[in-house]
């Protein structure tokens, strides 16, 4: 059994008590995690994060009050450490709230009817610095950005090496560390040192973004 201390502890903001009781049970049932506190709205979730300091946040986006977009905003401006992460849990798959989501900060964005398999591989992958959408939502985005004029993406790639660029692609087709390294034959030492260069030289604050820069830089084709 994992030492207590060594757990991902994760905070559930969602305005439905029995979801929220759903989700803790099965993130409970895993001995490498623990529910750490629950809110049922925004502002809620806010004053919880300052108290607990998590390590994963799951934000529903509508909730009475403040919404999971505002929540994520104020919890990641006033966090301590960059050690909290959060990821926006939704029914909606709508392009304006992933990309409202990722602009407030968020790490990951998933559908409330994913496997459970999916949501606890998230919450790991996210606490590890990963980030993690939903392959519906990573489509749609994906087709979101490519239908703007060019002007509109003024990311600027600039200064990269080619194998920087080749990982900036996998991560914007949403690829695991593991899943690169597999791709381009190297090991995951080395995709982690490409993706820390890649946060350096594109200034973004986490991986999500680097997603984001993907998408502006024009590396991510349409799945169609």
């Amino acid at each position: 059994m994992n030492d207590p201390d060594t757990r991902i502890r994760v905070v559930i903001a969602d305005d439905q008590p029995l979801l929220r009781h759903s989700l803790a049970a099965v993130i409970n049932a895993n001995t490498d995690m623990t529910v750490a506190g629950e809110a049922g709205t925004g502002d809620e979730a806010v004053a919880l994060c300052a108290e607990l300091c998590p390590d994963v946040v799951l934000m529903d986006i509508r909730m009475p009050g403040a919404d999971g977009i505002t929540a994520t905003r104020r919890i990641l401006a006033a966090a301590a450490s960059a050690s909290v992460k959060v990821i926006v849990l939704t029914m909606f798959e709508l392009d304006e709230y992933v990309r409202a989501a990722l602009q407030a900060g968020a790490s990951g964005f998933l559908l409330k009817d994913s496997h459970p398999d999916k949501l606890l591989d998230a919450i790991r992958r996210t606490h590890q610095g990963e980030s993690l959408f939903a392959p519906k939502v990573l489509t749609r985005f994906i087709e979101s950005y490519l239908a703007q004029p060019a002007g509109v993406r003024p990311t600027t790639l600039e200064g990269l090496t080619q194998r920087e660029t080749e990982v900036l692609t996998l991560v914007g087709h949403g690829l695991s560390n593991d899943e690169i390294a597999g791709r381009l034959t190297i090991s995951i030492k080395t995709v982690k040192t490409h993706i820390g260069n890649l946060l350096s030289k594109l200034q973004a604050r986490d991986r999500a973004h680097l997603v984001i820069a993907a998408y502006e830089g024009n590396l991510v084709r349409s799945p169609r």
